[in-house]
Order: C-alpha cells, then sequence, then structure tokens
C-alpha cells in the first residue's frame, strides 16, 4: 500500500485528497504550521491516523549530500531536509507531497516520487551555482563574490531532463 509523506503544504493548503490514515510526515512540520486552520488541519489528520515519525540520521546524511550536489542545500530548511530524509526512508512505497520546489528537484534525483500539493510540478532536474552580479564569475557556493565582493546570485548550472516524474 502507498503512503505520502506529507510536507506542511499538505496541512496549509488543506486540499489534498488522500487518507489520513495513509500520511506520514515529521515532527518539525508543526514548526512551519502558522495559521490555525493549518494546525486544525494537522491535529485532525493526528486524530485520523497520521504518523509523526522522526528521520533515520542516516537517510539525513544521504539527503544533506544530494542536496549538496544540486546545490539546492542553502534553499532547504531543517524540517526540509527532514521531509526528504523520511521520504528517503520509504522510497519503495512512498508519494512525496510538497510544493516546494529545491524539496521536488532533490527528491526527484534521490529517487523519490513527489506528487505536489497546489502547485505544479518540476518538469527538469537542476543543478545549480552562484554568478558574481559585478564581475560575472561563477562559483559553486558562497553569498559574496571572493574576487570583487559584490553578492553572489543562484543561477541554473545545467538542466538535467528528468528521469522519474511518476505520479501516483
Amino acid at each position: 500500500m502507498t503512503s505520502y509523506i506529507a510536507d506542511s503544504a499538505v496541512f496549509i493548503m488543506g486540499n489534498c485528497n488522500v487518507d489520513n490514515s495513509l500520511l506520514i510526515t515529521v515532527p518539525s512540520v508543526v514548526d512551519e504550521l502558522k495559521s490555525k486552520d493549518s494546525v486544525l488541519r494537522f491535529d485532525l489528520a493526528k486524530e485520523e491516523g497520521l504518523r509523526v515519525e522522526w528521520p533515520e540520521p542516516e537517510m539525513e546524511k544521504e539527503v544533506r549530500e544530494k542536496a549538496e550536489q544540486t546545490r539546492d542545500s542553502e534553499e532547504l530548511s531543517k524540517t526540509d531536509l527532514e521531509i526528504l530524509a523520511k521520504a528517503l526512508e520509504h522510497r519503495e512505497k512512498a508519494v512525496l507531497l510538497t510544493d516546494d520546489y529545491a524539496v521536488q528537484n532533490v527528491a526527484v534525483q534521490l529517487g523519490i516520487q513527489v506528487k505536489p500539493v497546489a502547485q505544479k510540478k518540476i518538469k527538469d532536474v537542476l543543478i545549480w551555482q552562484k554568478q558574481c552580479i559585478g564581475c560575472k564569475k561563477t562559483f559553486e557556493k558562497g553569498e559574496e563574490c571572493p574576487i570583487c565582493g559584490s553578492p553572489l546570485k543562484k543561477k541554473r548550472k545545467k538542466r538535467l531532463k528528468s528521469k522519474s516524474h511518476k505520479e501516483s
């Protein structure tokens, strides 16, 4: 049976038509729920069988490594990393429900099935780099150009055609 790993968007948007007993999330998702409605949806889902589980540390490590490779690591929050780790744990039988494009980008690279909640799904997997807005030199990471001191801006390094865009 398919499980669904729920990012905070599931509770924030509230339009996810998945049986709550099939949902799994991580404890830090609660920290991202700001509105009374999203907290209410979360509490209701828990009463109806939502499982809240800590991710396995080995899975978090693998997610961090992949996020470094795709250069999405600066975009991912602690919750994003934990959600991805939990989805990686259940990769063979789970679908990750998220609208976050950086999360989707890393998930697809890890072989995790993704289904958006309210947004469109990513079309291609992207690898990012940083480019100086002053001298236009490119770097793997950072906030300030080590050459001229200008700010660095995120820029697509390459686009990989997505291989595993399965939805259930």
